[in-house]
């Protein structure tokens, strides 16, 4: 059973009856208007405040919305994706617009306040909370990862580990063995080749937690909770397991994120990331994945990679959405995407909805296919 929390108005028509023969407007021509009539029409503020984002109020439940029909979106196919996302497993999922929410739905036994696993998609609060890091002047992205853990966080020769920087974690070519497991103890942190010569998806980049730990002389859990976390309203906590750190949250406070992230890293009137880090981590961070930036997938490039593979695949991550989308994608199909210039994001939490993966699934090219059919105007 799927719980919606979606608005539709529905327009009615008021007829006039002409009720005065003397009406200064019946003496108009057809296809004129009177230049009140014109600058009501196209009202420069009314027309700002549309394209404002909207952010929703902290420790609140509020959340505006904005329905189907103001938006002329199809209406007759919200059903359609409804039931495909149920089908699929979905357990929570949102869209925005501009802010405000236009779909969201909560389906398989799941809540509004039911907590999720991120899993991978959770990568990309580490690249945030690293940004502010950096805009803070208490970490170097350039700089090697042995100045902020010391020699020996791996079991790669001394001359190689040091060519590792934090950068190299971002980026996911910190040229260790991505065989080996999601253990990062220095032991099962192998050498294959040098930083910035091979692209592998890889556990290691949880690493950048400890050297903002390092940096910032506070634990983890608290430098992200008092940077990120409290400023925009989300919920959860980081959750160990086994050798994985892994991001827990309502739905709700994935969408803040993406939202955050849809904003250019700005909330309210508060810019919490500098766009310049931002806009570098949304574009390609070396010349082996295109697809890749600082731990966020990217579409519309002309190849991608893969995790657990070095095959090179041809063509954009996923076809049927927008060629701008940025997505952060986590195991089983926890998925947050954003179309900047459309202020869109689209929130995904559940089940995997059809084979078991790491990121990118077929899954991703269905959703955006009704994604498209349910916004075509």
């Amino acid at each position: 059973m799927k719980t919606l929390n979606v608005i539709l108005l529905f327009p009615f028509l008021l007829i006039f009856t002409n009720c005065s023969t003397d009406s200064a407007s019946d003496d108009l021509p057809i296809d004129e208007v009177t230049p009140e009539q014109e600058i009501k029409e196209n009202d420069p503020e009314e027309e700002m405040e549309e394209n404002v984002t909207y952010f929703p109020p902290l420790n609140s439940d509020e959340w505006e919305t904005i329905s189907l029909t103001e938006l002329e979106w199809n209406e007759a196919e919200l059903e359609p994706l409804l039931d495909f996302l149920e089908e699929k497993g979905t357990k929570g999922f949102i869209i925005l617009k501009n802010g405000k929410i236009v779909v969201e739905s909560y389906m398989n036994g799941h809540s509004a306040s039911t907590p999720w696993y991120w899993a991978s998609a959770g990568k990309t609060l580490t690249t945030t909370v690293t940004g502010i890091a950096v805009d803070e002047d208490l970490l170097d992205i350039n700089a090697k990862v042995s100045d902020y853990l010391g020699e020996g966080w791996t079991s790669a020769p001394i001359e190689k580990e040091n060519l590792i920087t934090n950068k190299n974690l971002l980026s996911m070519n910190s040229g260790l063995d991505d065989s080996l497991g999601d253990n990062v103890s220095p032991s099962n942190l192998q050498y294959v080749a040098d930083a910035g010569e091979r692209w592998a998806y890889h556990n290691v980049y949880v690493k950048l937690q400890d050297v903002v730990a390092a940096a910032s002389e506070q634990d983890w859990s608290t430098y992200f909770e008092a940077k990120l976390k409290h400023k925009i309203g989300m919920n959860g906590s980081w959750i160990a397991n086994n050798d994985l750190s892994v991001y827990w949250s309502n739905t709700r406070s994935m969408a803040r994120f993406g939202l955050f992230i849809q904003a250019d890293g700005q909330w309210e009137d508060q810019q919490l990331i500098s766009k310049e880090f931002l806009e570098a981590s949304v574009n390609t961070s070396q010349d082996i994945n295109e697809a890749y930036g600082y731990l966020w997938w990217l579409n519309g490039k002309s190849s991608y990679h893969l995790p657990s593979s070095q095959f090179e695949f041809d063509g954009a991550l996923i076809p049927t959405a927008p060629t701008e989308t940025i997505a952060a994608l986590g195991k089983n199909d926890q998925k947050i995407y954003i179309v900047p210039s459309e202020k869109l994001v689209v929130i995904r939490m559940g089940n995997v909805a059809s084979d078991v993966n790491f990121a990118l699934s077929s899954f991703d090219e269905e959703l955006w296919s009704k994604l498209n059919d349910l916004m075509v105007k």
